[in-house]
């Protein structure tokens, strides 16, 4: 039997795809030594003369050759195919760190919170053994620092640059292995985001300072015009009936004498309610109003009220519904006396004269008492109930009627002190208040 015969068609295909797996599965150096490891076999085995290494046919050096150019050419191929992938596959992991840290800084409310963020995200990411990151405040540096503790430079510093100027940097350790390229941008990277999420926290925290700060000044220039005014009104009766009295055209025993002496006390107390207001304003702002509260009858309170304003209430009608077999409230007397002295107040200024102003209570539920005291006020518009309540508020400015714009505003401090609520709603005839107060 002869062996100068061709191969075998499907043994020849077997070789091949043999080689060229071996190039696509393990590079070149598999590729080349599968194709001579090949081409020896079938020449040992299937090419005359058998078992020789010798090579008669010129073609069989071509099949050789051509053999192995594909090999070189197809690992090539794969080595930068493989190559492309592992950077693929890098980017990917580089932008999922990326996300997870942006994703940490959004959910930072304030400057320490990102910069834990981003400490933790740098050690999880780059395997680092310690991590510092340092920041200017001001003439202030803050420094935050975690990990082991190293007597040696650090291995890695990345500057928090911004527009502005140099906020600060941080600095890694890592016992082994070197920090790679790969991962010196991936640092860099993590510091720009830091110092973008940083910055942008500093601006919003400057804004809301800024806000903080209008809203203060436009609230002390009320405070001023409005206290001013309200000032200069009962000062002015006081200065007038004092200086009557002292002009001497007054006789001690006449009616004028007693009038004068009326109107300085009735002003004097007028300058202390207002200077009391100021006072329980500053502590419901500063959270130092708390109530002393002590079983009380609501009916002696609203009594209490409406014997010291009689002189007020005088061109108005007052009903008062409250049922003597009310339970005791745990409330400040001195506190709700304000309460009812405020409404009262207010309803004086917007009512017409001859109106009634009503005073009513009665049980809400089981656990709260419901206080309603309604007016005769023209109604006010429903976008402004709420807003009542709110210091210096008024829902039309050029309205004459006198006051520091802070009654209404106190009075929902106490009595949330309270742990009740308040709220106003509008009647077919007026404007009633209305507010809860717990009865536990």
């Amino acid at each position: 039997m002869t062996m100068n015969t061709p191969l075998h068609p499907l043994r020849e295909m077997l070789r091949r795809h043999a080689m060229l797996a071996s190039a696509i599965g393990w590079g070149l150096t598999a590729g080349l030594t599968g194709a001579v490891t090949a081409f020896v076999a079938v020449n040992y085995f299937c090419i005359e003369p058998a078992h020789a290494f010798d090579i008669y046919r010129p073609g069989d050096w071509v099949v050789l050759a051509a053999l192995l150019s594909v090999v070189v050419i197809i690992s090539e191929l794969m080595g930068r195919a493989r190559i492309h992938l592992k950077l693929a596959r890098s980017r990917e992991a580089e932008a999922l760190r990326l996300f997870e840290l942006s994703n940490a800084l959004a959910q930072a409310r304030d400057e320490s919170a990102a910069v834990e963020a981003l400490a933790e995200k740098v050690i999880d990411t780059l395997l680092a053994d310690r991590v510092e990151i340092s920041l200017e405040r001001g003439e202030q540096t803050v420094n935050f620092a975690r990990g082991m503790r190293f007597t040696r430079k650090p291995d890695a510093i990345a500057p928090l640059q911004t527009a502005r100027g140099l906020m600060g940097e941080i600095r890694l350790w890592r016992a082994y292995p070197p920090f790679q390229p790969a991962e010196m941008r991936i640092f860099q990277t993590f510091a720009s985001q830091g110092v973008l999420s940083i910055e942008r926290l500093r601006l919003v925290h400057a804004e809301q300072k800024a806000r903080v700060l209008e809203e203060s000044d436009r609230l002390k220039s009320s405070l001023l015009s409005s206290v001013s005014h309200e000032l200069r009104t009962p000062l002015s009766a006081i200065k007038a009936s004092v200086s009557s009295l002292r002009s001497g055209e007054v006789a001690w025993d006449s009616a004028a004498r007693t009038e004068l002496l009326t109107t300085i006390e009735e002003e004097i107390d007028h300058l202390n309610i207002l200077v009391g207001n100021l006072l329980d304003m500053s502590r419901i702002e500063a959270g130092a109003l708390k109530p002393q509260k002590k079983p009380n009858l609501l009916i002696e309170i609203v009594e209490s009220v409406l014997v010291r304003l009689r002189s007020q209430l005088h061109s108005h009608r007052v009903e008062v519904e409250i049922s003597d077999d009310l339970p005791l409230v745990n409330v400040d007397f001195m506190q709700m006396e304000q309460v009812f002295t405020n409404l009262l107040t207010n309803s004086l200024k917007y009512s017409p004269p001859g109106s009634t102003i009503r005073i009513i209570a009665q049980r809400h539920d089981d656990t709260s008492l419901r206080v309603r005291l309604t007016n005769q006020s023209i109604p006010i518009p429903e976008e402004d109930l709420e807003r009542i309540f709110d210091k210096f508020y008024r829902i039309n400015p050029s309205d004459r009627v006198t006051g520091s714009g802070l009654g209404l505003s106190i009075t929902k401090g106490i009595i949330e002190a309270h742990g009740g609520r308040i709220w106003a709603e509008n009647l077919t005839d007026g404007l009633a208040f209305n507010f809860t107060l717990p009865l536990r």
